[in-house]
């Protein structure tokens, strides 16, 4: 099993290291490496886009002309977790902010997303969250200049909101998170996406 980590821009060693934790605790063999190259890409059973700054993550997908190496292997049906920054870059459709920033989005989910909606660096926050498909006990959730997914559609579901803002959602084998998951120590959240993997 071969998990890369878009390594680009953002919390990258740190998906790394709980990911291996992760693979660790479910006593399932794989290598989790930093990929930044179309090819790189094309070889995984599963990429992670890290949390960062969607901006310039997003100009530098599409400056290393990977864009299209992500959206191939989501059509394959590779599962792809996108963290804040991440959440972003994966949505359909942008708001305001999107749209005056010229934020390109790879338009992956059936999802608008808004952006910064808890505001700035020191408005982050922590919190217990209920998420059902990770069982009964709360996840302790890292809220960084956090976006929210406005809207869904389509085969895309709700996995868990924040005052009445969807926080997390899944469409088939992409996910997508507002907070940061590697900045935890719970490592069920990346459990769960090691078994999207088939």
């Amino acid at each position: 099993m071969n998990i890369g980590v878009l390594g680009l821009q953002g919390d990258v060693s740190e998906h790394i290291a709980i990911t291996e934790g992760a693979l660790d605790n479910l006593n399932v063999e794989g290598k989790v490496c930093v990929v930044k190259t179309r090819r790189e890409i094309k070889n995984l059973n599963a990429l992670i886009i890290p949390g960062g700054e969607s901006t310039t993550i997003g100009k530098l997908i599409w400056k290393y002309k990977i864009d299209d190496g992500i959206r191939d292997i989501a059509k394959n049906g590779i599962p792809i977790m996108g963290t804040c920054a991440g959440l972003v870059l994966m949505a359909r459709e942008g708001d305001e902010k999107v749209m005056k920033t010229g934020q390109p989005l790879l338009e992956l989910m059936n999802m608008k997303v808004d952006r910064n909606v808890f505001g700035r660096q020191r408005e982050s926050f922590e919190t217990d969250l209920a998420i059902p498909v990770l069982g009964n006990k709360p996840y302790h959730a890292v809220f960084i200049r956090a976006p929210v997914i406005g809207k869904i559609w389509g085969e895309t579901r709700i996995l868990a909101e924040y005052e009445g803002r969807i926080v997390v959602a899944q469409e088939n084998n992409l996910l997508a998170l507002s907070f940061h998951p590697e900045l935890s120590n719970d490592l069920r959240m990346h459990e769960y996406f090691i078994r999207m993997i088939e």
